[in-house]
């Protein structure tokens, strides 16, 4: 899909290793939902170009999912970057849904992706369901390796995912098959508990650490910064939400309840009153946090890949925060970037 190497492309953006780890992120990381065809079909070129996008703008972090369009996300993010110099990127995938071959017909669209549905998931947090998981992410990817595996949305399932699951990945981290490991969930008590518990390097956190909600300042985030574990931020437009607030807008892929809306409204009169557009405030938020190792982008193309990284980029006034907090929009004990993203 994409033959462009490192053509066109600019400094590499400032990364951080996780936690114990020798796996290093970028500030701003590429989440390989949305070239899946979450909520709307994409097309083959447009996913290539948002991934070429990514990489000229200097991302280096790339995540993807078996969950993602039923594999579609692995198999185009493995065939974009594979061109690329292995070593030169971060590539994450997760494990705890089994894909199985559907010769059924439909889509996928019950499950938020607008493609065909070759696939059916099935759950599995057993030591075996997280190796065959992998074998297949690779399969899917066509890459020799991942550098971070995490267990995908163990909700339901805590109890194998602790017992069975985490050891099955300790173990290929130790045989060096994987290089780094963690969780991600959209829910914080459970990463908390994983962070406290296990020697996992990071956890993601989906939607919990955003500009409309800071549920893991409570436990999460300051758990992490204790054990020395890296939190990856992905959601932080809440679905959209925070990306274009209005009446038909989604949160937690669900269309946004009315009051949500509106404080997304206000929020966006306080960041533009200052000259910053609301998604430009929702990118740079978590990056307040020490705990907060990279930002998880969800473009679906490279305008929108351009759009966000020059969002990014942008000088914030001290002013936005605290407008925000004046309007009871922004908890007054949550800590704020500086002026200018590193």
């Amino acid at each position: 899909m994409s033959a462009s190497g490192d053509s066109g492309a600019g400094p590499v953006m400032s990364a951080r290793t996780l936690g114990d780890s020798d796996v290093s992120v970028t500030s701003l990381g590429f989440g390989g939902a949305a070239v899946a065809g979450l909520f709307e079909d994409v097309g083959e070129e447009a996913a290539a170009a948002a991934v070429d996008a990514a990489w000229a703008a200097g991302i280096r972090y790339f995540d993807t999912a078996p969950h993602y369009g039923v594999g579609v996300s692995e198999r185009r993010l493995g065939a974009a970057l594979r061109s690329r110099p292995r070593d030169s990127f971060t590539l994450s995938t997760k494990v705890g849904r089994v894909l199985e071959p559907h010769d059924g017909g439909g889509d996928d669209r019950a499950d938020g992706f607008a493609v065909p549905a070759t696939h059916r998931r099935r759950w599995d947090f057993s030591a075996d369901g997280v190796r065959r998981s992998l074998e297949d992410s690779l399969d899917r990817l066509g890459l020799d390796r991942v550098d971070l595996v995490l267990l995908h949305d163990p909700d339901e399932h805590g109890e194998q995912a602790i017992e069975e699951a985490y050891p099955a990945l300790e173990e290929l981290r130790a045989q060096g098959v994987v290089r780094a490991i963690g969780v991600g969930m959209n829910q914080t008590r459970m990463l908390t508990r994983f962070v406290t518990d296990t020697d996992i390097d990071a956890v993601l956190c989906a939607g919990r650490y955003t500009l409309l909600e800071q549920g893991a300042l409570d436990s999460l985030l300051p758990a992490a910064v204790a054990a020395g574990k890296s939190v990856i931020i992905g959601g932080v437009f809440n679905s959209g939400l925070l990306a274009n607030p209005a009446p038909d807008a989604t949160y937690d892929y669900a269309t946004a309840p009315g009051a949500l809306v509106g404080r997304a409204l206000r929020m966006r009169d306080v960041t533009e009153a200052h000259g910053v557009p609301l998604r430009a405030a929702a990118l740079r938020f978590p990056f307040g946090h020490p705990a907060v190792s990279s930002v998880l982008l969800g473009a679906r193309s490279a305008e929108e890949v351009h759009d966000a990284v020059e969002q990014f980029h942008r000088t914030l006034p001290e002013a936005v925060w605290d407008g925000l907090r004046a309007q009871d929009l922004l908890r007054a004990d949550v800590p704020v970037p500086g002026r200018r993203a590193t």
